[in-house]
């Protein structure tokens, strides 16, 4: 263990400070697509009955109108997390009818292109600007790669942890200057270590073949209808999801909060040919809300993002620059299809020994030849981290992917001990012997339990995940919300459909001038 990790390790350790780390934070999103009882997409609007998709803080859509997202609050306990994710999810069954969430991350088998929905958020500005970025990535991305579905795991560390390790290490600058260059820190090791989370977490070995249309790839044919790699953990995280020549040399490397902020804004700023050859207009209608590498900062697309809660009206990266980093967002989490929310409680436990890990040890700056060696080893994983023998690059040397894993989750150890000592019991050192035994026998990971599921059914992968979402749909359906819990989430639902008729019957100005100010917004800043 790093000389720094013991001397953090320590001091938090003390009985004067083991209580702050029962003041983490922990947040859910959890997207899924809507689906047919015949496991096709779903392609109603978004159901009123679940509220606004603009104004409610709780229950949203993603990219298309059939993917649901759910927000939890930021809470202390995960398990309060867990319950708050848990009770959306009844809700959100007393209201959807006959159409079912699907269970796993990648898609349902889906209809063309053209009829793929486009979320639509009402006729306000800021609804109008959320439709035309999302017209965007469909012309740059193309809509099937927008109907995948994942988890992210917002997780913060107490504000009071800071300060004592700023005074601890003698670091010159402010508590905010210090908590920033921290997550940055944290965000560096989580790039060099989340190969690990993919062997451990990912859940998307396999996908239904129309989901490719016809693009060439290297996957094999599990049935007529399915695509898959044997040694896959995440195909979904793999070069098959998001890709884009334009991000290709957007590659942060997080050497601290400044020249991350700065290369999003270049990207933001700087005009990319196809993209200015498209133009923003088409048959006067807007298509995409500039030309540039990025219409707005969040599509860069990234394992995780440093975050700062926004004021109304304010950029995601105004409020870093301005307020420092608040959390980190994970996002390269896969949904789970055996379990019902795509969670649960002991991956959570897990993550934050993990992040907390990330945090408190050592984290040299990234060179290009580790930002290289981060990148290439996540893509060996998330495609082939199951198989026998794989070698991953650690420094100038190869290390053999369980040897680095089970060092790992040695070093991880002490942490999630600090953990359970500082909220009583056991359940995070538990959380990390569970991790321990699928680096010792990869048939324990979601990804291969999948593909043995599908085999010992004889399914293809559009069946097997039907199965799931309609085991999940009984099992939410079987326990009714409480009166009053099914009132709260009725009363939310309604207030946010008047908190979208108030915006937009009081909407003041044109569109193309909101537009325009929003873009302003971003090259106005200065560091």
């Amino acid at each position: 263990m790093s000389e720094l990790l013991n001397r953090r390790l320590a001091l938090l350790g003390e009985r004067a400070n083991l209580s702050l780390l029962e003041q983490c934070l922990h947040g859910i999103e959890r997207e899924c697509l809507r689906v047919t009882g015949e496991g096709r997409l779903a392609q109603t609007p978004h159901p009123e009955e679940l509220g606004s998709a603009l104004t409610n803080e709780q229950i949203t859509t993603d990219y298309s109108e059939s993917l649901l997202e759910f927000i939890t609050p930021a809470l202390p306990d995960p398990a309060d997390t867990l319950a708050s994710l848990d009770k959306i999810h009844r809700f959100a069954y007393s209201k959807l009818g006959n159409e079912y969430l699907w269970s796993p991350s990648m898609p349902c088998p889906l209809p063309a292109e053209a009829d793929i929905p486009i979320a639509y958020y009402g006729t306000s500005n800021i609804g109008q600007l959320k439709y035309v970025y999302r017209k965007g990535l469909a012309l740059r991305y193309g809509k099937t790669m927008q109907c995948i579905a994942g988890i992210h795991y917002n997780f913060s560390l107490p504000e009071k942890l800071w300060p004592l390790l700023k005074e601890a290490e003698g670091f010159v600058g402010t508590d905010r200057d210090y908590q920033s260059s921290a997550y940055i820190a944290l965000i560096r090791n989580f790039r060099r270590y989340s190969w690990l989370l993919m062997y451990l977490f990912g859940a998307s070995p396999a996908l239904d073949a129309g989901f490719l249309r016809g693009r060439s790839h290297q996957l094999e044919q599990l049935d007529p209808d399915t695509l898959y790699l044997p040694y896959a953990t995440s195909l979904r995280m793999s070069d098959l999801g998001y890709q884009s020549n334009a991000q290709a040399g957007l590659t942060p490397c997080y050497n601290d909060l400044s020249s991350y902020t700065d290369s999003l804004r270049k990207a933001v700023a700087t005009p990319y040919a196809p993209y200015v050859e498209i133009g923003t207009h088409q048959d006067g209608e807007w298509v995409q809300l500039n030309t540039n590498i990025l219409q707005i900062e969040n599509e860069y697309y990234s394992n995780i993002r440093p975050k700062r809660v926004t004021y109304t009206g304010e950029r995601p990266i105004q409020a870093l620059v301005a307020r420092g980093i608040q959390y980190v967002e994970v996002r390269c989490l896969d949904i789970n299809p055996f379990l019902p929310m795509g969670i649960d409680l002991q991956e959570s436990r897990f993550l934050d020994a993990f992040l907390l890990y990330c945090a408190l040890n050592d984290s040299p700056l990234l060179t290009n030849n580790s930002c290289g060696n981060a990148t290439s080893n996540f893509l060996s994983v998330v495609k082939e981290g199951r198989r026998p023998g794989l070698q991953l690059k650690r420094g100038s040397e190869s290390v053999d992917l369980k040897e680095w894993a089970s060092e790992l989750l040695e070093q991880i150890a002490p942490l999630a001990a600090m953990l359970d000592q500082s909220h009583g019991g056991d359940a995070h050192s538990k959380a990390l012997d569970a991790q321990l035994a699928k680096v010792k026998d990869s048939s324990l990971t979601p990804s291969a339990q999948v593909l043995a599921a599908m085999a010992e059914h004889k399914e293809s992968f559009a069946q097997f995940s039907l199965r799931q979402s309609r085991a999940h749909a009984a099992f939410f359906r079987s326990e009714p919300l409480s009166g009053e819990d099914q009132a709260k989430f009725e009363e939310r639902a309604r207030s946010s459909l008047a908190a979208q008729v108030e915006l937009e019957q009081n909407e003041v100005g044109d569109f193309d001038v909101f537009v325009g100010s929003y873009q302003a917004s971003i090259l106005a800043i200065s560091n």
